[in-house]
């Protein structure tokens, strides 16, 4: 019997040909049903193409008894309940490389554009104004290109302005300077990118940590008359900031192409003549939508034939009788590793899981997604899920390692994660109490009892009468209310860690303000 494929959404034509030639498939294309005529017609399919038009809900999601599997033709998965998809045992794939090549020329051509004032000159000419000394360019050749990002985007583009004959400096959380030198690339932190770049173009996610990444700050560092590129997501660079940059001759250009609200209309950036600015046109290829419906097609017609797939967005059924006892790793898993990368600023060689006692003799890969997970979002964001988890890692080049022992020092279950970086290992043990949930109990060697989540503060410092005070007397002063506090060290008067949990979030200003109390050696601030 053929599978049952419903399209619900326009998608290329040759992308899905040979979905419609199989004879394992019958395919059906609806493209103007209702959402209740969509939950009456969903039953009888095993599959659901879309893009971005059709809403898949949870009401949607019950009423589709037989579906195994949805396919996303593009990146974003925000109109399917992916909670719900996998409560039912539903996966859902996406296509996320299909756009990389249209993503990358767009923006070599708006940074071609930028540099020699195309669109600017093109509209004076529209004018009837000839004015060749207006619009003098500057060449790219020699120039040092800046790449914040280097996932598949931000490597085409290095790649591609390396053809210009431009230096190339790149940042990337999972760079290494062996990475960069082998691309033919300089390798430079966020800040040593900014100083060096006569452009600069990002290719990072969106994410707490990137959020206005571009600032009034970031901008005061960079070269006079550097000029910017996004092509990747709205909201990286600070538009207000980048305005006031570009009035004053800091920058002296930007091509846009996202932005922190779309669509992008009445903003007073297109009043600049400096700036240039397209309207999200980076995905926007014949090819492109081809690739995107080819890619989600071929891992849809894969999956319902054979059960693989290469682009998962959620994680797979597993038997309910083993997901009762493992689901509530899968918090503490993810805390834990999102725990562990703030305490390294260094790209991860290798990431050893440890599970001792009770969760030691269950099923643990599921587990262990999680906090690879837990790890990678921090820097990739919500692209990484618990599917892909390994797989990204793998291609980050990080070894992942697990190991069991029925030992757990103390404790029915221990979950151990530790992180190998060129400087050395930092690692964070939890476990799970009964009644209460989740808990952080050692650091390194030192022992504590955190709850992750909320703010907390890790503290390292030396133990001295006193550091504890003028700790809490200075986060006062900065109106930061204390919730909990945790305190152990390595011998009298050597070094100890102190573990808070704060009211708010830790910015920069009082971070440092605790870095210059005499006795302290390194502050982080997680947030969980």
């Amino acid at each position: 019997m053929a599978y049952k494929v419903l399209i619900t959404d326009p998608l290329s034509e040759e992308g899905i040909h040979p979905l419609l030639q199989s004879e394992d498939f019958t395919a059906d294309i609806a493209t103007d049903l209702t959402p209740e005529e969509l939950k009456i017609r969903i039953t009888g399919y095993d599959a659901l193409l879309v893009r971005s038009q059709t809403q898949i809900t949870r009401d949607l999601i019950e009423k589709a008894v037989n579906l195994k599997i949805i396919g996303r033709a593009g990146v974003g998965v925000d109109n399917i309940d992916l909670e719900a998809a996998t409560e039912n045992g539903i996966i859902v794939v996406n296509a996320p490389n299909g756009n990389t090549n249209s993503a990358a020329e767009h923006t070599m051509a708006m940074l071609m554009a930028l540099a020699r004032n195309i669109p600017q000159a093109y509209l004076s000419l529209k004018n009837q104004q000839w004015d060749r000394k207006k619009y003098v360019g500057t060449e790219l050749k020699n120039k040092t290109l800046g790449v914040i990002g280097l996932g598949r985007i931000g490597a085409e583009v290095a790649y591609r302005a390396k053809g210009q004959r431009m230096n190339v400096m790149a940042y990337d959380p999972f760079l290494t300077e062996e990475k960069a030198e082998a691309m033919g690339l300089d390798y430079g932190s966020v800040q040593d990118v900014l100083k060096a770049a006569d452009f600069i173009t990002i290719h990072t996610p969106l994410l707490k940590e990137t959020r206005h990444l571009l600032n009034k700050e970031a901008f005061e560092i960079m070269k006079d008359g550097v000029q910017i590129v996004n092509c990747a997501r709205g909201g990286i660079i600070d538009e207000e900031a980048l305005y006031d940059a570009v009035l004053s001759g800091k920058v002296a250009g930007a091509a846009l192409d996202v932005f922190e609200e779309e669509p992008f209309y009445d903003n007073k950036l297109l009043d600049l003549p400096e700036v240039i600015a397209t309207p999200h046109l980076g995905a926007s290829t014949v090819e492109a939508q081809e690739n995107v419906a080819i890619d989600v097609c071929a891992d849809v017609m894969h999956f319902l034939v054979s059960g693989a797939v290469n682009n998962p967005v959620n994680l797979p059924s597993v038997p309910s009788d083993i997901l009762s006892k493992i689901r509530p790793y899968f918090e503490l898993a993810e805390k834990l590793g999102t725990f562990l990368i703030y305490l390294t600023d260094e790209v991860p060689e290798e990431i050893n899981v440890t599970y001792s006692g009770e969760v030691s003799a269950g099923e643990i890969a599921p587990i262990t997604r999680n906090a690879i997970k837990g790890i990678l979002k921090r820097h990739l964001g919500d692209h990484v899920n618990d599917v892909n988890a390994m797989f990204l890692a793998d291609k980050k080049g990080i070894n992942v390692n697990e190991s069991k022992t029925s030992k757990a020092r103390g404790f029915a279950n221990l979950l151990t994660l530790e992180v190998k970086t060129k400087s050395g290992v930092r690692r964070v043990s939890g476990t799970l109490l009964n009644g209460l949930g989740p808990r952080i109990v050692k650091v390194d060697n030192y022992s504590v009892d955190v709850t992750p989540q909320g703010h907390i503060v890790v503290i390292h410092h030396q133990d001295q009468p006193g550091v504890i005070g003028r700790m809490g007397s200075l986060l006062a002063e900065h109106q930061i209310n204390i919730a909990t506090m945790q305190v152990d060290r390595s011998d009298m008067g050597g070094d100890a860690i102190m573990m808070l949990t704060v009211d708010k979030h830790l910015e920069d200003a009082e971070i440092n303000a605790l870095k210059n109390l005499e006795e302290i050696k390194e502050v982080m601030a997680v947030d969980l």
